[in-house]
């Protein structure tokens, strides 16, 4: 395992030395999306109608914010389930996205969706609402304002905690270390 310090957005470069479990610290400017964008998203695509924002090269953030306290840019953050972006994720990777941020494991579709098009599936540790809140520097609501909490907002953030889950070479870190245990718990038993 390795600890990368990247900066949006990354290159295919770095996109193809990330292998899954390697930790990275992700700076600069990244999208926060969850289901109701992502949808909207993939049906404007499917329409052959341009997007709202400019989201090639981009990583989306699965998240939601809480409410914002005064004297704060932001309300506590949290990943949701990456699972419930499954649908659309390999249709944005065509498109050009390059990276996703969620947590818990993704489906097969995705780790092909990712050695497709050369892109990176994160994972930010449920959990750790509080850290990931603090690397947040600004926010600006971006599209679909009518979405609320699930509207696109453009995020700066520095040093944005993530593990990779799935790299674009196909492998899987929830798959890898449920094996790497399975192999432990049957030297066990011998």
């Amino acid at each position: 395992m390795t600890t990368y310090h990247l900066t949006t957005p990354l290159s295919d470069e770095d996109i193809l030395k990330l292998k899954a479990g390697d930790e990275v610290l992700l700076s600069g400017t990244i999208y926060m999306a969850r289901d109701a964008a992502h949808k909207r998203f993939v049906d404007t695509l499917d329409r052959g109608e341009p997007l709202p924002v400019d989201i090639k090269g981009s990583i989306l953030f699965y998240g939601g914010p809480g409410p914002t306290k005064p004297g704060h840019v932001i309300g506590v953050v949290a990943p949701t389930s990456a699972y419930r972006m499954d649908p659309y994720t390999p249709r944005l990777f065509e498109y050009g996205v390059k990276g996703a941020i969620g947590k818990g494991n993704r489906g097969e579709f995705i780790r092909q969706a990712c050695k497709d098009h050369t892109a990176v599936c994160f994972s930010a540790v449920g959990g750790i609402s509080a850290t990931l809140f603090s690397c947040i520097k600004s926010r600006e609501l971006v599209a679909y304002e009518d979405l609320k909490t699930e509207a696109v907002q453009r995020l700066e953030i520095e040093d944005f905690p993530l593990i990779v889950t799935n790299d674009a070479h196909g492998v899987d870190m929830y798959e890898q270390e449920v094996e790497k245990y399975r192999q432990q718990l049957a030297q066990k038993a011998l």
